[in-house]
């Protein structure tokens, strides 16, 4: 019997060893659970136009955006563990949106990391018309005036929604709560003086601060952006220690064998430590990560972390009932 599990051991290290010699032979699916043109859409073509050069088959983007990235992970979850069908994610899609909704999967078992790929800082702002000049004045303003202000989410349960209630929950601040469907909408409302105040990605919304459409009060990260060094944090504005960095991963479905997982990693660090990938990714107002950061160790550790980080702030927005 010892030596069967030896012989067996043996032969599918080497059918692992075979595989990711052959793969891929054909175009690989990576499945977006977002909407396209958005921060997470751009960085997972950039990333996928260059892996295509180390893995020499075209990778073709999807976007599945339906019900906050739930649609498109049952999707990888059902998919063939072949490494023919990728999933890049963030936060939104692979954090809250099993927090908050009824999933058919298991996040946290069900997907296997392949890598981080770069992260972006949160601003929190306002139409440019308000009067309030900074955080501390808004914040004064809020607490005096319970429900006068209005607050952009992308929906119930999406990364600004949750955000946004543990801001209030945090500053004993009220605000009327306005779902969109996506940060464009929002932002063009904004812009037009529909609605006062948003949590954005940097990437989305520091062009129309520079151009004078909005107002960046904070952002929402331990240290200034080098992206947007005029712009404070939220502890140098006055506010709480509210810390949003928006993320990005890639994932494969559970199962896919080792030497696949490596092959695609290998794929991955290639395309990150491409400069003119860096610079392309930077263009749009987010970071590569750090070399260290580049494993499927390291992703499921940040994936770990996130999910426990975002529950107390998922708590926490309960508790304002919006």
């Amino acid at each position: 019997m010892k030596a069967l599990c030896t012989f067996l051991a043996v032969l599918i290290g080497s059918l692992q060893i075979a595989t990711a010699q052959e793969y891929p032979t054909r175009p690989i699916t990576l499945i977006v659970p977002l909407a396209a043109g958005g921060g997470a859409d751009i960085v997972s073509r950039i990333v996928a136009e260059r892996m295509r050069v180390s893995l020499g088959q075209p990778i073709v983007v999807e976007n599945i955006p339906a019900a906050a990235g739930t649609v498109a992970l049952a999707r990888l979850a059902r998919a063939p563990p072949d490494g023919y069908t990728l999933s890049t994610g963030d936060q939104t899609s692979h954090v809250i949106s099993s927090i908050t909704n009824q999933v058919q999967y298991d996040v946290m078992k069900d997907f296997a990391p392949i890598s981080l790929l770069s992260t972006s800082p949160v601003l929190f702002v306002g139409r440019s018309s308000l009067p309030q000049a900074n955080l501390r004045e808004l914040t004064d303003w809020l607490r005096l005036n319970p429900g006068k202000a209005s607050l952009a989410t992308t929906g119930q349960g999406g990364g600004p929604h949750i955000t946004g209630g543990a801001f209030q929950a945090k500053t004993g601040t009220q605000m009327q709560v306005v779902p969109y469907r996506g940060v464009a909408p929002a932002l063009q409302d904004m812009m037009a003086g529909h609605v006062d105040l948003l949590f954005v990605e940097i990437a989305g919304g520091l062009p129309y601060v520079r151009e004078g459409k909005l107002r960046a009060y904070a952002l929402l990260a331990p240290s200034r952006s080098r992206v947007a060094p005029e712009v404070p944090t939220m502890e140098e504005a006055g506010g709480p220690p509210l810390h949003i960095v928006t993320w990005r991963g890639l994932w494969a479905p559970r199962g896919t064998p080792d030497a696949v997982i490596e092959k695609l990693n290998a794929a991955v660090v290639e395309a990150l430590g491409d400069p003119q990938v860096q610079k392309r990714v930077a263009d749009i107002g987010q970071e590569v990560v750090a070399p260290t950061q580049m494993n499927p160790q390291a992703l499921a550790a940040h994936h770990r972390a996130e999910m426990e980080r975002w529950r107390a702030l998922t708590k926490a927005a309960d508790e304002t009932k919006h």
